[in-house]
């Protein structure tokens, strides 16, 4: 293979190569990196982060954003908790029904809200759902009057805390629940993107508006759908976190979206819009998450953390326009 080829191969995939050289790094640098517990930790951490950049995958593509999936969120779970509280007995299948219901529901109402605002009302993405981000945390501690809801049964944890296929090692389990939940998910997200009509309705509008709408594609439609998807995956991220926490928390959430931007950026979705992928952008979640992990292992700031997850969303946006440019 001929220098130019790997480096068109290198470029292209760029994330793989960040991804297996920080995994080499912090290997060399922490002797429990690699280890069954460590791995299956990254895996669950990644999952909150994983369901909101698949469907914000989709917004970007469109060529929009939307910053209000952590507030969406943070409503869901709440909403999830105080389902909850409602049925102190119940098992976990009814549990986990619950849990995604609330999640939907909760989406598809946010994500109509969006929806209609920018596809019908013609709303810039950006400020639209810096509005909604706003509007929704603030419904979020009206609701819980700044307090956490607590009081649920153990069955609510079922989906974001317990782990299953038990190990010597980890008796308890080493494969998280959220995970297998996580990857179903992710997977239909990816499937709807990549092998149905609608999928492909998003690729051209968010190419060119105008031709999309002279092909006969109803580009309103197609951006409404999209943003209730986004807030969908987002709706069902709060009720793992809520799960997780086994409470619904008013600020949870707060901040998430920056991460989810991040990874849905750095697996090769242009902030331009008309390019992108679900399962690319879950390498992205895949960094993130090695990044937080491995910082914490050798016990760096979490201050630090921040910088380094900024100057990342950075080189993102910096390598998205000299792809651009490139193309062009």
């Amino acid at each position: 293979m001929d220098s130019a080829k790997v480096k068109k191969l290198v470029s292209n995939n760029i994330v793989v190569v960040v991804l297996i050289l920080l995994c080499i790094g912090f290997g060399i640098a922490s002797d429990t990196f690699f280890s069954a517990r460590n791995v299956s930790n990254i895996l669950s951490q990644m999952c909150t982060n994983a369901l909101l950049a698949s469907g914000l995958t989709y917004a970007i593509i469109l060529g929009g954003i939307d910053i209000s999936v952590g507030s969406v969120a943070g409503v869901a779970g709440i909403i999830a908790a105080y389902a909850g509280l409602r049925f102190p007995n119940m098992g976990v299948p009814f549990a986990m029904l619950l849990l995604i219901v609330c999640g939907i529901l909760t989406g598809v109402v946010c994500g109509l809200i969006n929806g209609i605002l920018i596809a019908y009302l013609d709303v810039i993405p950006m400020i639209c759902t810096l509005s909604t981000m706003t509007a929704l945390r603030g419904v979020a501690f009206i609701i819980t009057g700044g307090q956490p809801v607590y009081g649920l049964p153990t069955s609510f944890a079922f989906l974001g805390a317990s782990r299953i296929i038990p190990t010597a090692g980890m008796p308890n389990g080493a494969v998280p629940v959220v995970v297998i939940f996580t990857i179903i998910v992710v997977a239909i997200m990816h499937i709807l993107l990549t092998r149905t009509v609608f999928g492909r309705h998003v690729f051209a509008v968010g190419s060119n508006r105008n031709v999309a709408h002279l092909s006969g594609i109803d580009v309103r439609k197609v951006t409404m759908l999209s943003h209730m998807l986004c807030s969908i995956t987002a709706g069902l991220c709060g009720v793992v976190i809520a799960s997780k926490l086994q409470n619904g928390q008013p600020n949870a959430g707060n901040g998430y979206e920056m991460f989810a931007i991040a990874s849905t950026v750095l697996g090769g979705t242009s902030l331009s819009g008309g390019s992108g992928s679900v399962a690319r952008a879950m390498f992205g979640c895949a960094v993130i998450a090695v990044i937080k992990t491995g910082m914490d292992l050798l016990q760096i700031y979490s201050y630090w953390q921040n910088v380094v997850i900024g100057v990342i969303i950075i080189l993102a946006v910096v390598l998205d326009m000299a792809q651009k440019k490139g193309r062009d």
